[in-house]
């Protein structure tokens, strides 16, 4: 048999659907999350649009974000616990139900005569909730249901989904919001997750690992034993914290525009972040051909530290959005090689607690980053707290790279945690139960 000739550079370059075309199970699952993310985008934008209205108070607003902090943390880590321990797509159909019944409350709630304002962070916080319990479920079932080798190209494809939804969703959602009012975006959000459960009823069952532990906060502390235990792991978590603690500008952007005066290019900043992603989704064949994952998470975090500390220096307001755009690239690099990571080393019976400890890496940094920039920004300037906080994320970025030499030596031709992996996917051999630290 001959060998099979290397694609065209533009071929190359296009998402490699193997995941898409080999798994039916990741297909309902991936078109499922693209519509209800979309969903889910008109609530986003419709409720702190009610809460504004209803308050008139900016602080109002941003205590949405606060009542949605705790049961992050707390369910986002417990929801792990709870993945291992039960059969991951009836968690992904209770949760995704739980969302739905969300939406009849604040469909009722937008069109009543006269709105309540508590219903709102009652709504927030619970959807917090059960956001956190769902993700670590979703995260541990894509590799039960892709294939090893396929597993970086299912985190890029996983990644499209959610950037075409970061792009597309709010602009749906300020249409929907302003010509056809509030009711009407909850409304269609809530037929949203009615079709994601229809899709997601039709995978197959997923149970516990019969190594999985019980949940329970010794589960938990099991969970995060392991992580600590595995520098590589440890630095994906640590490297994404930094760069987006240190350099997130999202709640500075508004005064960015004014300081530019150039008004009309917020909503332009708004999606540079999710279409330098998108465009790298979109062109991510190539991912799949890079071994070396490690280098690849720290080195797009720096580059991404870097574009923001360029959007922070320069001065004619199209150069911010290419920076912008930039540095949305780079994140979607980053996420890309830490989601191969994570997906190609963990043991199954393991998979949703360390799922519950990413999804705090990626979901508490970008929010402590927005606490950074604006009160940044309050001391020392917008441009400044912009500019600086890139810097800041190059210069943390670099000291865990010399502390974290497993980080960067990572190879997943060559890791033992890989190997292991795929040697059991393969079944030539039994998993090897993970050795924690003491």
């Amino acid at each position: 048999m001959k060998d099979e000739p290397p694609p065209s550079r533009p071929r190359a370059l296009l998402p490699d659907l193997a995941p898409w075309r080999t798994s039916p199970d990741f297909r309902r699952l991936w078109v499922a999350g693209l519509v209800t993310n979309f969903g889910s985008f008109l609530t986003f934008v419709a409720l702190p649009v009610q809460m504004k209205e209803l308050t008139g108070s900016a602080a109002a607003v941003g205590a949405i974000g606060a009542v949605e902090l705790v049961p992050l943390v707390v369910f986002g880590l417990y929801g792990g616990a709870l993945a291992d321990a039960l059969d991951k797509r009836k968690l992904i159909l209770w949760t995704e139900a739980g969302q739905g019944l969300l939406c009849v409350v604040l469909l009722v709630d937008a069109t009543v005569p006269h709105p309540a304002v508590w219903p709102l962070y009652v709504v927030a916080a619970l959807s917090a909730a059960l956001g956190s319990v769902q993700r670590p479920a979703m995260d541990s079932l894509t590799p039960r249901i892709v294939a090893h080798e396929h597993l970086t190209a299912a985190g890029a494809l996983n990644s499209l989904r959610w950037t075409v939804g970061g792009v597309a969703g709010p602009a749906l959602a300020g249409v929907v919001v302003a010509y056809a009012g509030l009711g009407w975006a909850y409304a269609v959000d809530l037929v949203t997750f009615a079709a994601s459960v229809a899709l997601m009823a039709g995978i197959a069952p997923a149970p516990a690992s019969h190594e999985a532990a019980r949940p329970s906060l010794r589960s938990v502390a099991e969970g995060a034993r392991y992580a600590w235990s595995r520098k590589e792991l440890l630095g994906t978590y640590a490297v994404d914290l930094a760069a987006m603690f240190f350099a997130m500008p999202l709640a500075v952007l508004p005064f960015l525009a004014d300081e530019l005066h150039a008004d009309w290019s917020l909503g332009l900043m708004y999606a540079s972040v999710p279409a330098g992603s998108l465009l790298v989704s979109l062109t991510s064949g190539w991912t799949s051909r890079v071994h070396r994952h490690g280098r690849m998470v720290a080195l797009s975090a720096a580059c991404w530290g870097l574009a923001v500390a360029g959007a922070g220096l320069v001065r004619d307001v199209r150069l911010v959005l290419l920076f912008l755009v930039l540095a949305g690239a780079c994140d979607m690099v980053s996420g890309i090689f830490r989601a191969a990571i994570w997906n190609r080393t963990i043991p199954d019976e393991l998979r949703g607690r360390l799922a519950g400890i990413e999804l705090l890496s990626y979901s508490v940094g970008p929010q402590l980053g927005q606490v950074r920039s604006g009160g940044m920004a309050a001391l020392t300037g917008v441009r400044t707290s912009v500019w600086a906080g890139g810097a800041l994320c190059v210069a943390a970025v670099g000291l865990l790279a010399a502390g974290l030499p497993k980080l960067m030596s990572y190879d997943d031709r060559t890791n033992e945690h890989a190997l292991r992996m795929r040697s059991a996917r393969a079944g030539s051999t039994p998993p090897v139960p993970p050795v924690t630290a003491s």
